[in-house]
């Protein structure tokens, strides 16, 4: 896999035998290393906590990102930069300094040859968290696998919560700089990747929820043209409920008053957020509205997410809403990849649990938020008891019916946005491909609980998919060449890393045994990945119908 790395040295890159490597960006020098795979069948390159952007600190704190600096001598990339400041939606903690900073607009990059005789495809991955969680560390995203295929992987930190998404709809805070950050990581990949072995003018974007949803955002975005030439969304979509915003000039006032400050002008706003101190900005609950309190988790709201900005003529991210860009066909004209897995909502079984009580008692609960917004409550009422009679019957929501609780939730959080979004896509010569994720091994590691509580509850939840693409380095998962997991890892990064290379996950001399055909109107066949590749059509196609049927009878 490494033939041809040897000794070389040129002016950009130069390796030194087994372990350490230099290479010159724009910006200065850097010192990586040379890392064994995780299977011990090989080796790639590291090159970690790379400043792709000003550190956002200051004056600069929920604004765009600014060029990166520059250094003198070398640099050592041979760690992460900091986590940006975070409330972990999993594990419930605040992670702040010294493991985050404000400066945290760092991105890393793996390669398995700096000099290779063709420049490989690069896969530039956006991890999920609802805007408010995770990085792209090794903790959750380690290489291993994908570098194998003979890709350059990119991952990344963007700025988060209300550091990232704060919008006051005004010149000065206009919103979405934790997007402008991926846009800005994404230019960094255009002037730099070369020196990896990347191929500049092959750039596949992926992520998974929230980074799923981006990847669609920049699908979206005139500010992201030309800077990618393939996406993959995984378990996310802009048209998520989640990933609606509501009143965010709102929320910024109600942030502040939250926090001590009572004003109606901007720059006084302005002036007090940026001078507040960071763990005061993380994990806030600013509500404007009574029901917000009650749509409060990690499965139905989040009060920081992409905007609508105004529109001034300047280099705006977003500046009409993404059903709008979908109906003008204003978008990026490049292949997609689109997907969920067969049993998303087993991720956070504790958050279900909690909120059984609370949907028993408030059934508008039921209803999208994108609904709830625009309705008035006779209508609200009227369709959540459409909602739970189609899945509860005259059963109570309990612990009895937990099974449908989590079956609501995939197909209202998840499944039908997704679906929605893909075949919203206006009309195109590029290629399109649809997915169901339903692997089961050992790596499954998010559905244990649920499955020890709820025994028919057995699939691949929310962010499942990622351990068969990705080697997490906190789980400290086995890795037997010889298994059935690692058969569907291959199958996995095979799938994904040929849609990279050739905008097919299954070209002609792929060795899977299988012709995954592209997803027409019609037809809407899928490939269910699972430890069997199984093609089909109409996938969730009744779920889809019922879903439609609540969108058409509400807007």
């Amino acid at each position: 896999m490494h033939e041809g790395l040897g000794n070389e040295s040129s002016a950009s890159a130069r390796v030194q035998g087994h372990g350490e490597a230099k290479v010159k960006v724009e910006q200065g020098w850097l010192q990586g290393e040379q890392v064994d795979l995780v299977t011990g069948d090989g080796s790639y390159y590291s090159f970690k906590g790379i400043p792709y952007a000003a550190p956002p600190l200051g004056k600069l704190r929920f604004m765009a990102p600014q060029p990166p600096p520059s250094w003198e001598g070398v640099k050592e990339a041979l760690k992460h930069g900091p986590m940006c400041p975070q409330f972990d939606i999993f594990t419930k903690e605040l992670i702040l300094a010294p493991k985050a900073s404000e400066n945290c607009l760092y991105l890393n990059v793996y390669s398995p040859n700096l000099k290779p005789e063709q420049p490989l495809p690069v896969m530039f991955f956006i991890h999920g968290g609802g805007y408010k969680s995770d990085s792209g560390d090794v903790d959750h995203y380690g290489p291993d696998f994908l570098v194998e295929y003979g890709i350059v992987l990119v991952t990344i930190n963007y700025r988060l919560d209300a550091l990232g998404f704060l919008s006051l709809e005004n010149d000065d805070v206009p919103g979405n700089a934790g997007m402008k950050d991926q846009v800005a990581a994404l230019r960094w990949v255009q002037n730099n990747i070369a020196i990896f072995g990347g191929d500049p003018s092959n750039v596949t974007i992926f992520g998974e929820s929230a980074g799923g949803a981006s990847v669609g955002y920049h699908v979206l975005s005139p500010m992201s043209k030309g800077l990618f030439h393939r996406a993959i969304l995984m378990s996310g979509v802009p048209f998520c409920d989640w990933s609606t915003p509501y009143a965010p000039r709102r929320h910024a006032f109600a942030l502040a008053k939250q926090l001590g400050k009572n004003t109606k002008c901007d720059k006084e706003l302005l002036e007090f957020l940026q001078n507040a101190s960071v763990e005061k900005l993380v994990n806030t609950h600013p509500n404007v509205l009574i029901s917000e309190t009650l749509s409060d988790n990690s499965i139905k709201m989040y009060h920081f997410t992409p905007v609508v900005e105004k529109d001034r003529g300047r280099d705006h991210f977003l500046t009409d809403t993404p059903e709008n860009y979908m109906k003008k066909g204003n978008l990026n004209e490049v292949d997609v990849m689109i997907g969920h897995t067969d049993q998303e909502s087993l991720f956070d079984i504790d958050t279900v649990m909690e909120l059984l009580n609370t949907y028993e008692t408030f059934s508008e609960l039921f209803v999208p938020w994108k609904i709830l917004l625009k309705e008035r409550p006779s209508k609200i009422l009227k369709l959540s008891d459409k909602i739970k009679n189609h899945y509860f019957g005259e059963k109570p929501i309990s612990r009895e019916t937990l099974k449908e609780m989590m079956k609501y939730i995939s197909d209202s959080t998840f499944v039908y946005d997704i679906h929605n979004f893909l075949s919203s896509l206006p009309p195109s010569e590029k290629r399109r491909y649809l997915y169901q994720f339903s692997c089961v091994s050992e790596r499954n590691i998010y559905s244990r609980g649920a499955a020890s509580i709820c025994p028919d509850l057995i699939g691949a939840a929310h962010l499942e998919d990622l351990v068969y693409l990705f080697d997490p380095k906190y789980a400290n998962l086995t890795i037997d060449v010889t298994s059935k997991s690692y058969k569907m890892i291959k199958q996995t990064c095979s799938l994904f890393t040929n849609f990279a290379k050739y905008g097919n996950p299954t070209p002609q001399n792929s060795d899977l045994g299988v012709a995954w055909q592209q997803y027409q109107p019609k037809d809407k066949h899928y490939l269910d990945i699972g430890e069997i590749l199984k093609p089909g059509k109409n996938l969730k196609q009744h779920v889809i119908e019922f879903w439609q049927s609540i969108y058409d009878e509400a807007l």
